[in-house]
């Protein structure tokens, strides 16, 4: 976060005023635009642990709280409350899916996930699922869209029984969740894996 200007605040002051701010779920921070305050010395690591000053933040409860205010605007991360807004940084995704529900079959199947932070969400239209590889090594990273652009990657496990119930569908091998159908990878290239 270089070029930026430090937080004088501490990630308890935030909490404190988020605590304020939010009823139950999240926080409407699509309504809240206050001022940028600075960033924070706050991190979300690829596996969706929460860091602050560098230490792991052990309070589920607390790292529930600023899951419910985060924001994602451009490629930056903002914790927001309706008095103030500070920049995190993401090494990756903000959340980890790990684990999911599976209701029906085939077409008629729906894909539930649960994030590290409680969140559910059934993948579809609104939550759709995507898959990155890596450019050299080709390894996927799977994401699904919990709201408003902020993303989990779906953890190794639980990524690992999706492909068990991948099927082959206009030349890709993917996954279907409510009615929608999300390509993993070209099914030619699964050929040669």
């Amino acid at each position: 976060m270089s070029g930026q200007k430090p937080v004088t605040r501490t990630a308890d002051d935030i909490a404190k005023t988020a605590r304020k701010a939010k009823k139950t779920g999240p926080a409407p921070v699509h309504l809240w635009n206050p001022p940028f305050s600075g960033d924070l010395d706050m991190r979300i690591a690829r596996d969706g642990s929460w860091h602050y000053q560098g230490s792991p933040i052990q309070r589920p409860e607390l790292v529930r709280l600023f899951a419910s205010i985060l924001k994602k605007e451009g490629e930056r991360y903002f914790l927001v409350t309706p008095v103030e807004k500070v920049g995190i940084t993401v090494d990756d995704a903000p959340f980890a899916a790990v684990d999911f529900d599976v209701a029906g079959e085939g077409r008629d199947q729906v894909l539930t996930f649960r994030t590290n932070v409680d969140d559910t969400v059934a993948a579809g239209p609104e939550h759709p699922i995507r898959v990155r590889r890596d450019p050299q090594t080709g390894e996927p990273s799977p994401y699904v869209m919990i709201r408003a652009g902020l993303e989990a990657l779906i953890d190794r496990k639980s990524f690992y029984r999706l492909v068990d119930l991948g099927e082959h569908h206009d030349g890709w091998f993917g996954l279907w969740s409510s009615g929608v159908f999300f390509p993993v990878i070209r099914s030619e290239e699964l050929e040669g894996l």
